[in-house]
């Protein structure tokens, strides 16, 4: 199925954020600084901002309280009251506006220094959060950016706050390249992961946490449906590198929540002592990854361990972190997310992992995503989706695939993305696979029509669609098939979408198509080959001792 919408890219670029990150961008240009020098203290900057609107409405409303009478005034320098609301306290030193009204020939990246280090002191859950680099500016070039930074208005609304910050986290990843996808999925593939779990209640880990999308969209998505994120999740994380530990942190304050989110790898590290104690699992974890230390993982195999399994031969990590994000579930979690093509189809030892998950009914549905949906790689991937409850479900020995590859917005040449209704008509189509309550908060009433238009049948074609009838799922040529444990392992476990899809009546196979074809195979190629490269040094090792 083919649904290109239209670009919005003109529309957009009269925002607020675009002009802000065109100001920061050039200023940095003619800094002499590099992007990844620059990111952490801007996006610090505007944390700031952010933290001093929400502390001045929180100052306002204790004020209020103490000229009527109440004991608040009394706790308007108290940093517990403002604890107690969710707000970061701020000393006078540490307040935006006093920053900006420095006098000329201030030591300014001395004073943000200054302000950074004394709003980690009365805020602990900031402890070693906050940059603290702004040395490397001229005090005439951070002066600028306070000023650009101080067109965000006061009165914006918090979560278009956490818009800004998440936009310019992208702009970031752009410009850093491949360094950049370490740290930020793009919020589009987020959405979908968040819409297809349905995180409304419990507890969610991300194992590559990142920059803490994952967590934001989730808050989204419980805010969304008129409940309160803070009290309805419970946010873990694990991230290896400490600075994205410290982004995702203050992403997280930015957005008004909080999370147990520590420094660790994942291979190795159970910060969370995970296995079986998670509600929701969402991840966009490093593909293909190499040179892991398989021996350390020994004690952590086998049934209701981190590896239940078992360990692949390879010298790969794919099927590690699917490991990981299974075995954290409880008996009705659910998991999203995002892992490379070769996974679907790899063989040898990894196949037969793959089987074992596949017999335990708990791979719920596949997505196949096309290329250019990531801002540093090409590649297409794939969305995985485990729901350890599904079982005991009508949907028990069957799996939803569904291609995707052709539904997007091209953003410019090099990027795609989603809209809100073509993210809601995915996720209802899973919903209607589900037999759950159809969902329009996002996407509305274009989705709808989507979905009517595909799903329900016409009389005069029945089981073709058309609008008319009672909308349910049926599978579609060239969008989605239903298929059973049996159809995937007359498949060889493939889990890969194109398998099973098929093409609609009508369509060709396009060019992309076969370039994605082509690269595919070409990595699979690849595999094989080290595979290969393995066994023959084994067989070599093997026959020295022998003749030894």
């Amino acid at each position: 199925m083919q649904w290109v919408a239209p670009s919005e890219k003109d529309a957009a670029t009269t925002t607020l954020e675009d002009r802000l990150w065109a100001a920061a961008d050039q200023l940095r240009a003619n800094s002499g600084l590099t992007s990844a020098q620059y990111s952490t203290p801007v996006l610090g900057l505007i944390f700031l901002r952010f933290a001093e609107a929400r502390f001045a409405t929180c100052r306002a409303d204790l004020e209020k309280s103490g000229a009527s009478g109440r004991r608040a005034s009394s706790r308007i320098d108290d940093p517990g009251a403002y604890h107690a609301q969710g707000v970061v306290y701020l000393t006078p030193n540490a307040r935006f506006d006093q920053l900006l009204g420095l006098p000329e020939g201030s030591n300014v990246g001395q004073k943000i220094n200054e302000a950074m280090t004394d709003i980690e002191k009365h805020n602990p859950q900031l402890a070693g959060v906050l940059p603290r680099t702004y040395q490397i500016f001229n005090s005439t070039l951070l002066k600028e950016l306070l000023k650009k930074v101080s067109e965000i208005p006061e009165t914006l609304e918090y979560d278009a706050f956490g818009r800004i910050y998440e936009y310019f986290l992208g702009e970031f990843a752009r410009t850093e390249g491949q360094k950049g996808g370490e740290f930020f999925t793009p919020s589009a593939i987020v959405r979908l992961l968040v819409e297809i779990i349905e995180p409304f209640h419990g507890r969610l880990l991300d194992l590559a946490s990142g920059s803490g999308g994952m967590f934001v969209q989730s808050a989204r998505f419980v805010q969304a449906h008129k409940k309160n994120p803070s009290s309805e999740l419970a946010i873990h994380g694990q991230e290896k590198v400490g600075a994205t530990v410290a982004l995702s942190r203050m992403n997280l304050a930015v957005h008004g929540l909080e999370g147990d989110i520590r420094e660790a790898n994942s291979y190795y590290d159970d910060e969370h002592e995970a296995t079986g104690n998670f509600d929701f699992v969402l991840a966009n974890p490093p593909f293909n990854v190499n040179a892991v230390d398989k021996d350390r993982l020994k004690d952590a195999v086998g049934k209701g361990r981190r590896y239940p399994f078992g360990l692949p031969r390879t010298d790969n990590a794919n099927f590690l972190w699917i490991q990981l994000f299974y075995s954290a579930l409880n008996k009705k979690g659910r998991a999203g997310f995002v892992m490379a093509n070769s996974a679907s189809d790899a063989r040898a030892s990894e196949q037969e992992i793959r089987k074992q998950l596949i017999e335990s009914h708990a791979v719920d549905v596949m997505i196949a995503v096309g290329p250019n949906m990531f801002y540093t790689v090409t590649l297409p991937c794939t969305l995985w989706f485990l729901d350890r409850g599904k079982g005991k479900t009508p949907r028990a020995d069957t799996v939803l695939f569904i291609d995707a590859r052709h539904i997007y917005r091209q953003i410019d040449r090099a990027h795609r993305d989603w809209t809100d209704a073509q993210i809601g008509f995915l996720a209802n189509n899973v919903r209607l696979y589900r037999s759950e309550e159809l969902d329009f908060t996002l996407g509305g009433d274009e989705a709808k029509a989507k979905l009517i238009e595909i799903f329900s049948p016409s009389p005069a074609r029945a089981g073709e669609g058309g609008g008319e009838g009672k909308t349910k799922y049926r599978d579609v040529p060239g969008l989605c098939k239903v298929a059973t444990i049996k159809d995937i392992e007359a498949q060889g476990w493939s889990l890969n979408p194109g398998r099973y899809v098929g093409v609609a009546p009508g369509e060709a196979i396009s060019d992309e198509d076969f370039k994605e074809q082509l690269e595919e195979l070409n990595e699979e190629l690849e595999k094989l080959n080290a595979e290969a490269r393995e066994l023959e040094q084994t067989i070599a090792s093997n026959v020295t001792e022998l003749l030894a």
